[in-house]
């Protein structure tokens, strides 16, 4: 049988066209609400996406990575600090803690699901954040397929089942956190890190975008 090659590569300006198409053009995090209907309208929403991710790699650095299966692009996530996500301040369980950074999407193909790539997405999104000392991953997740659907969030189940605990609850929107500076020992090897936080967890499938175009006031 043919081993199948999957890589992990940062989220770029060059890599952002391999986002699923709805994911591609959605500013669900990235802008306020009036822009975000505004670039719906004038069908400016890829552009601003680029200009977002332009941006935060230059003020900020890496916020994302990308999942390639034999070089087809499988799955990705996304990631920011707080103060380059606009609309993280609008849920019921917000602020985010001030020394986390906030996963914002992520998502894996349905024809790639439940062979292990969420969990993945996130060993690589925890050795990229590990490296630069971030303290903490927080998601805003949502329990019930039908939310995380039609509002393109990450489910909370397999935030959970990742290593997220849950810091404030609620019926739709808990807010939950990976404490990165308790959950290993900075003085050791990243990957040893890894291994010791991600190593024995069971995956989940992921299925926080859909593959269409969001509806209105929902995210890619």
């Amino acid at each position: 049988m043919a081993r199948v090659g999957r890589r992990v590569a940062p989220l770029t300006l060059d890599t952002l066209d391999d986002l699923p198409a709805g994911c591609r053009t959605c500013l669900r995090w990235e802008v306020a609400p009036v822009d975000q209907a505004r670039a719906r309208a004038d069908g400016s929403a890829s552009l601003d996406k680029e200009s977002w991710v332009s941006a935060t790699l230059l003020d900020w650095g890496s916020c994302g990575r990308v999942l390639y299966v034999d070089e087809e692009p499988a799955g990705y996530l996304m990631y920011a600090p707080p103060w380059r996500v606009p609309r993280s301040t609008g849920f019921a369980t917000a602020p985010a803690g001030a020394d986390a950074v906030l996963l914002t999407a992520a998502h894996v193909r349905p024809e790639h699901r439940g062979g292990g790539l969420g969990r993945v997405l996130v060993q690589s999104m925890v050795k990229d954040l590990a490296q630069r000392g971030v303290r903490a991953v927080e998601a805003y997740g949502a329990l019930g397929d039908d939310v995380a659907d039609r509002e393109c969030l990450v489910p909370a189940g397999f935030l959970l089942a990742v290593g997220f605990k849950t810091v404030r609850a609620h019926p739709r929107h808990p807010r939950l956190r990976m404490d990165l500076r308790t959950a290993v020992s900075w003085r050791e090897d990243v990957e040893v890190a890894l291994e010791r936080l991600l190593g024995s967890i069971t995956p989940t499938p992921l299925g926080a975008h859909r593959e269409q175009s969001p509806p209105a006031g929902s995210p890619g």
